[in-house]
């Protein structure tokens, strides 16, 4: 028995390594090692350095909120953000100190997952479950959101339970509305033509996807995305990889912030990172279920 033993140990041992392989290859490891080592090696001269990120306010409880909070947006007209709930529907609006303004009940919006501002008092709710994207409009007197009396959009694609649309960002220049698909698989589809904002010009939809771009995402899920005006780079969130990405104008990942422990100055990890946003001086805002608050300034 005792000469097998060897042989026995070299099989267990393989097994091990092949399992770590498989663990390591789920969970985007080695992806994410080569990237940080690059990063850290020769870092972006042209982004915006989330490595340069510092928490400012952290964990601070979002007062008067029991339910998960979801997704957030920021709205450079009122200075204000904007989350949203979807076991009681609410369209929540937030001050840039993580205090509410004010709640507004949703009807029929199903599974309200993101919200992203589109324009002046325009703003862009989905419902992950059936795919659709909800356009509503909100003035300060707003009490209520009714689905039925909204431009509705609804795409389809790869319907997969409550791995559906989880983020949504906006380019107002280039009209394009970046919507995530959280996982199985994890892709972000480019919309163009909603919403549809000139009633002279027929009503034509256009989904692009870009598969090269998705692949490099070497993240678990996607939680949320921002759009960053004045780079033209995508901010994209994974919660499960405690991680906010950024990519540059062709698809790339060229910095990152972690939201672990130790990083950037958080004394705790982020426990369930569900929505960023970014503000006019380029402050990011975070939020986690099921009522936490973050700020995050760029340190010089």
């Amino acid at each position: 028995m005792r000469r097998y033993l060897p042989l026995v140990f070299l099989v267990f041992s393989l097994l091990a390594l092949a399992a770590l392989g498989v663990a390591g290859q789920q969970h985007r490891v080695f992806e994410r090692a080569w990237f940080d080592l690059k990063a850290w090696w020769q870092p972006a001269e042209q982004g915006m350095g989330l490595s340069r990120y510092q928490v400012v306010v952290e964990a601070r409880p979002v007062e008067g909120l029991e339910a998960d909070i979801s997704a957030l947006t920021f709205d450079p007209d009122r200075n204000s953000l904007y989350t949203v709930t979807n076991k009681n529907p609410e369209l929540i609006e937030l001050s840039l100190e993580g205090r509410i303004v004010r709640r507004i009940p949703l009807t029929g919006f199903g599974d309200p997952e993101a919200v992203e501002y589109v324009g002046p008092g325009s703003f862009v709710i989905t419902d992950e479950r059936e795919q659709r994207l909800i356009r509503v409009h909100v003035a300060p007197d707003t009490a209520f959101l009714d689905a039925k009396d909204a431009e509705q959009l609804t795409l389809g694609i790869g319907l997969n339970g409550n791995k559906g649309f989880e983020g949504l960002a906006y380019d107002s220049g280039g009209k394009r509305l970046f919507v995530a698909k959280e996982r199985d698989p994890m892709l972000i589809y480019e919309v163009h033509g909603f919403p549809h904002d000139n009633p002279e010009q027929p009503y034509a939809v256009h989904v692009v996807q870009d598969r090269k771009r998705d692949s490099r995402l070497f993240v678990r899920d996607l939680s949320s995305l921002q759009f960053d005006e004045r780079s033209g780079h995508l901010l994209a969130l994974s919660d499960e990889s405690q991680l906010v990405l950024e990519l540059d104008v062709k698809g790339k990942p060229i910095s990152s912030l972690s939201l672990r422990k130790g990083s950037a100055g958080l004394k705790a990890s982020v426990p369930q990172a569900e929505g960023i946003a970014l503000d006019d001086a380029g402050t990011l805002y975070v939020v986690s279920e099921p009522n936490l608050f973050y700020v995050f300034k760029k340190t010089e």
